[in-house]
């Protein structure tokens, strides 16, 4: 049987992506993530700038996402965390969130698998689990709440 339990959110602040448009697998997006904070009961800290999310547009619209970020942790402990997942929806939907629109996540699709690298410490627990995330875009942010996988 499958439990979760709240692991943190994190808040992630995005710069305007770097498009490469009609390639041969669709349009790949590299977004650029300069920083933001995560919050949760047994960790919290903040989100390092110089992590982005490579994303690949399929032709049928599902974003794919590949995200690779360090959370810096309050007592300055940094960790990787790697994610993969995806977005979609419907096109008007899409298009809003597109133009910046705060657009409610439960008109899309938008989850996520990830895995952490931690140092030997106190946070070493986290190279043990795999934690899912279901997310929101915002205009200049991307919010995911993230819960541990037992």
């Amino acid at each position: 049987m499958l439990e979760f339990t709240p692991l943190f959110e994190i808040r992630a602040n995005v710069a305007a992506a770097q498009v490469t448009a009609d390639g041969p697998y669709g349009t790949r997006r590299f977004i650029p993530i300069n920083g933001g904070s995560f919050s949760g009961d047994r960790l919290e800290g903040r989100v390092l700038p110089g992590g982005a999310d490579c994303q690949l547009i399929r032709p049928d619209g599902v974003a794919e996402l590949d995200v690779r970020v360090a959370l810096q942790t309050a007592d300055g402990v940094v960790l990787l965390m790697k994610g993969v997942g995806m977005r979609h929806g419907p096109a008007e939907v899409l298009a809003r969130l597109a133009h910046g629109e705060r657009v409610d996540p439960r008109e899309y699709y938008f989850r996520e698998t990830m895995m952490f690298e931690a140092p030997r410490g106190p946070y070493d627990w986290l190279n043990r689990l795999i934690a899912v995330g279901t997310g929101q875009r915002q205009a200049d942010q991307v919010v995911i709440q993230i819960f541990q996988l037992h």
